[in-house]
């Protein structure tokens, strides 16, 4: 069973964003990238069911590939999948961060060359936050799919999966091929250990361009302007329980 993860290089979620001074975007100048954390989630739960880890029979995946779209920078994010336990990478080129319409065509081309088992990707990167690329993916392949993973279980050719929905959990089967979208709590991704660093530069990764599949990558959407979140307001200090009350209260008459 082959087993297909995207990840996305995006600035580190401990870095603050900074905008740029016109507005048309986030400033990535001298700023620290890495991989998007719910990839790595994606990319660990692979490397689980390749193992045998968990709830996960041993020998259920046999090969996982790891693919990204970006800058040449992002071959180290790739090389951080396969230093985490992934087989090889495909890096697909483009200078400018596509969306998520464009990536889902990019993906679903990939998918036809490689022909994976399943297709396992993080809910949305935290950049763009958008949570598109899976369910468009899944659309264009006319894949079953399951997103906001907390459980997956493979067996039988089916993924058995628990979603993290508003009211609770869902749980349901998606016959295989199928696109699986994950969310925080479905593991905690492993650090690489130095000898897995260094045999992940041996691994192979593919160097494409987008021109390679054919895809329309024309974009659709336009940004108008970018900005940073308000600035919260100081809080106050009160004296006692007494006017503590008396504050909630007159807020909450407002």
């Amino acid at each position: 069973m082959k087993v297909l993860v995207p990840v996305k290089r995006v600035i580190d979620y401990n870095v603050k964003a900074r905008v740029k001074a016109d507005q048309t975007g986030v400033d990535l100048a001298n700023v620290k990238m890495s991989m998007n954390p719910f990839d790595e989630i994606a990319v660990e739960e692979a490397v689980r069911l390749k193992e045998g880890k968990e709830h996960h029979a041993a020998g259920t995946v046999t090969e996982i590939v790891v693919v990204s779209i970006g800058v040449t920078q992002a071959q180290e994010t790739i090389r951080t999948a396969l230093a985490m336990g992934a087989d090889r990478g495909i890096l697909i080129q483009a200078d400018t961060d596509l969306e998520p319409l464009a990536v889902a065509k990019l993906l679903k081309a990939v998918v036809d060359e490689e022909k994976p088992d399943l297709v396992l990707m993080g809910k949305q990167s935290i950049d763009g936050d958008n949570n598109a690329v899976g369910q468009m993916l899944a659309a264009l392949l006319d894949w079953p799919q399951a997103t906001f993973a907390a459980k997956i279980e493979i067996a039988d050719g089916k993924a058995k999966v628990t979603r993290e929905v508003d009211g609770g959990n869902q749980t349901l089967s998606a016959a295989l091929p199928a696109v699986i979208t994950v969310d925080l709590r479905l593991n905690t991704p492993r650090y690489a250990s130095l000898p897995n660093i260094m045999k992940a530069k041996k691994k192979e990764i593919a160097m494409k361009a987008v021109a390679d599949y054919g895809v329309d990558t024309a974009n659709r959407l336009t940004v108008l302007k970018v900005t940073a979140p308000p600035v919260r307001s100081a809080g106050i200090k009160v004296a006692d329980a007494a006017e503590l009350v008396s504050k909630l209260k007159t807020v909450g008459a407002l």
